[in-house]
């Protein structure tokens, strides 16, 4: 069964019902720019309150190395979203510093493509990139690329793209657990999951009535279709 993760929780409530809804993992922003920043004081309030079987993770956007291990453990938070530019040597490095954490790389897809051997040029390198990040991260996310904004766009990637990636992995028996995000929302999850049969999907704007507040009745029926598929 795919898993659910509600991303950009920024207080108890939302974090609650998430959890009774039957969200898999919640996720606490910490990149500085984001309209849904958490300090840590509030993750930890939020983390505290969290039942075991829903996993916090904490995302950041190239943050210091340093910063990122002294945030997850003051916090209580074992599962980290890297959703920027971090290079394959800043994983190993976090791994090596911190080996319990678990790490998800983001993998930013394209929405769109000129023609189709631009498709195919960019998903060789696409299925490169993952090979190499394979050794040393747990999981990847793939989320759509917008110039300029790291994520929580509400923007949609080509599906297809992430299928003949998946399908490359499979030809190679490379294992690898992935979540998908990007502009999911009730109206196409169930698209999403029986096209790609993701690990995780990951929602955000999604499931909002406001940047900083959920929507209940979003997050329910959202969990609903997942989770009966």
């Amino acid at each position: 069964m795919t898993k659910v993760k509600i991303c950009g929780i920024t207080n108890k409530e939302d974090a609650f019902w998430a959890s009774s809804l039957g969200a898999d993992f919640i996720g606490l922003n910490f990149y500085k720019n984001s309209l849904r920043k958490v300090s840590v004081v509030n993750a930890k309030e939020i983390v505290s309150s969290l039942p075991k079987f829903t996993t916090p993770v904490a995302v950041f956007v190239d943050e210091d190395l340093e910063q990122v291990i002294k945030i997850c453990k003051k916090v209580g938070i074992n599962y980290v979203q890297l959703h920027g530019e971090e290079t394959l040597e800043y994983s190993k490095e976090l791994k090596i510093k911190y080996p319990e954490l678990k790490i998800i790389k983001v993998i930013k897809i394209k929405p769109q493509f000129e023609n189709q051997q631009n498709i195919e040029s960019y998903i060789n390198t696409i299925f490169s990139q993952l090979k190499q990040f394979s050794e040393v991260v747990d999981y990847f996310m793939f989320d759509t690329y917008i110039e300029g904004i790291p994520g929580g766009t509400g923007e949609k990637f080509d599906l297809n793209v992430v299928a003949q990636i998946k399908n490359l992995l499979q030809k190679e028996s490379i294992n690898i657990n992935f979540f998908v995000a990007g502009g999911l929302n009730i109206d196409n999850v169930e698209e999403v999951v029986k096209l790609l049969e993701p690990w995780c999907v990951d929602v955000c704007s999604g499931v909002e009535r406001l940047p900083r507040r959920k929507d209940f009745e979003k997050m329910k029926v959202f969990i609903r279709k997942v989770k009966t598929l």
